[in-house]
């Protein structure tokens, strides 16, 4: 990524003062343009204060610069006590093949907050390219942006992009980036248009459970396992509401895969029926909690369940749990069937009994989305492209979003608060940075 540097000198912010009123032309707040006096004007009228240069929102500086907003970290720790709101000016001169972008959605996800909290596989770089006090990193994997300028043939003003890599950094109001780093967006066409929510969460949860559908089961299957999913087979999930977990009942239900989902338990019965019956018509097959299927009598109700897939049962395990919930996946799977390990929620081990290894010929998979991304760009933008067709036409659910507005004035606790409270007790759905008037 590239990133202008700002405007940090002495007599660059002299400069700014004298030049202020000539330059910002559309302010974007209400307040009224910061008074600008001589020093023999200001000498006779000493009651008058002249704000600070960051108590107004203009649309653009002096000579063409971008006013912008981050959130960054300069060192690890929980979000609340670690991020903090960092402003900063963004040059009008680009480098060549590059774009200067204005963030329109960014998610929260379990990963940004465990990269932030130093628990995730991959730590990220400290810099001091946005010019905070301290070298900073600045969160968020996943999000849409609109083009605002370009010196790239390949991108035009108006257009929507997300990044084509992990770590870019979305939590921000505007980012510059080259071109090469980024995946257009065909926003609509004949068959319907996207929104912004579509767009900003395609990357990350979509992606996963299509390719861990895809991609393991037959891989390495041996003499037992068969070949790859088919129409008719079986899997089962824990995490089932999740982002990753809805999404593989959509694409199950759209390739002919049937699907045994566990979720945890409501406060209520009427809420957990309300779940049940939410993840039905997305396309799941069976609906249990998690106390159910921990008991010794879901085993013979899965035995009802898949009667008619034969000796080889349930063909592939999706685990983001971890601990005895995991263990339960892998022991009502078929022989020689595939568990994938994509998370841990539970913050427990996988441990499985050495019989099931040896004498059922289990498989142990990890997927980790950012290494699959960033070793095959075209992999992940076909995956995209074919998921937001779906999402056009009507094919694919939006995952139930909670939308944090971030416009100009938007208070650090507030977003701070956002992002803390994605690993926290049961949510009505995923938290979304939703950029207002930046």
């Amino acid at each position: 990524m590239i990133t202008a540097r700002p405007l940090g000198s002495t007599r660059q912010a002299t400069t700014t003062a004298l030049l202020l009123k000539r330059s910002y032309r559309t302010a974007v707040s209400a307040n009224a343009r910061p008074t600008l006096r001589c020093g023999a004007t200001a000498a006779k009228a000493k009651a008058v204060v002249t704000p600070p240069l960051t108590s107004v929102r203009y649309k653009s500086g002096p000579y063409g610069y971008t006013q912008a907003k981050a959130l960054v970290f300069s060192k690890f720790g929980e979000p609340s006590d670690v991020l903090k709101i960092h402003t900063h000016s963004i040059s009008p001169t680009l480098p060549a093949d590059s774009v200067l972008l204005r963030t329109l959605a960014a998610p929260i996800n379990p990963a940004d907050v465990n990269t932030i909290q130093g628990t995730y596989g991959v730590k990220p770089t400290f810099s001091p390219l946005i010019g905070t006090a301290e070298p900073s990193a600045i969160p968020g994997n996943e999000g849409v942006f609109e083009v605002q300028a370009s010196t790239s043939p390949a991108l035009a003003k108006g257009d929507w992009v997300i990044p084509a890599r992990t770590g870019f950094g979305t939590w921000r109001t505007h980012a510059v980036a080259a071109a090469a780093d980024l995946i257009p967006i065909r926003k609509d066409g004949p068959e319907g248009a996207l929104n912004r929510l579509q767009a900003a969460t395609v990357a990350v949860n979509p992606c996963s459970a299509y390719r861990m559908l895809r991609d393991f089961v037959g891989a390495d299957s041996g003499s037992g396992g068969g070949g790859p999913m088919r129409e008719g087979d079986w899997f089962l999930q824990n995490g089932a509401n999740s982002g990753v977990g809805r999404a593989a009942i959509q694409l199950g239900r759209r390739w002919g895969l049937r699907s045994i989902n566990v979720v945890r338990a409501r406060p209520t019965a009427e809420a957990t029926e309300a779940l049940r019956a939410e993840l039905t018509a997305l396309g799941a097959t069976h609906v249990v909690t998690e106390e159910e299927f921990l008991t010794r009598e879901f085993g013979p109700r899965l035995a009802s369940w898949t009667r008619d897939a034969g000796p080889q049962g349930v063909r592939l395990g999706l685990n983001c749990v971890g601990g005895k919930s995991a263990q339960t996946v892998a022991r009502n799977l078929g022989p020689a069937a595939t568990m994938v390990t994509y998370g841990g929620m539970a913050r427990q081990p996988v441990a499985l009994p050495t019989g099931q290894l040896i004498f059922r010929d289990l498989r142990l998979r990890g997927f980790w989305l950012s290494r699959w991304a960033d070793a095959d760009v075209a992999a992940k933008r076909a995956t995209v492209e074919e998921i937001l067709e779906m999402c056009r036409r009507g094919e694919f659910a939006d995952v139930p979003v909670n939308e944090v507005r971030w416009d100009w004035e938007a208070e650090e606790g507030v977003l701070r608060g956002a992002v803390q409270g994605t690993l926290e007790g049961f949510r009505g759905g995923k938290g979304v940075f939703v950029f207002e008037e930046t």
